[in-house]
């Protein structure tokens, strides 16, 4: 009989760089949801906005460049802000329930099917 812990803590040391990544991009996109933002970072985008060191700074130069009419409204720290904790809120739930590379949700397509969007 296989010991669940072991089988747990081997499932968690073959967790790769590329499936951190995966989990980092799905709790953004889970927080952009959840603000109510229809931002979806996919594959393509996602790299681009990793070439800012600071994640800070990585979500500012997303903003400004990408969503720039949301400053004529909103603060650019105040975006960041709420992106930054709903993120933090999203990852450590994704992550307590084990969430895998593969688990992922398109949220852009939730946003679509929602009444009155």
């Amino acid at each position: 009989m296989f010991d669940k812990k072991i089988i747990n803590e081997t499932s968690a040391a073959a967790l790769t760089a590329a499936d951190a990544v995966d989990i980092h991009r799905n709790a953004y996109n889970a927080a952009f949801y959840e603000l109510g933002l229809k931002w979806h970072w996919d594959g393509k985008i996602y790299p681009s906005v990793l070439c800012q060191d600071d994640e800070r700074a990585r979500l500012r130069a997303y903003v400004e460049t990408h969503q720039s009419h949301l400053l004529k409204a909103y603060d650019a720290e105040f975006l960041v802000d709420a992106v930054q904790t709903a993120k933090a809120r999203c990852y450590e739930t994704m992550t307590a329930a084990g969430s895998q590379r593969g688990a992922s949700i398109n949220w852009a397509e939730m946003h679509q099917h929602q009444v009155g969007a």
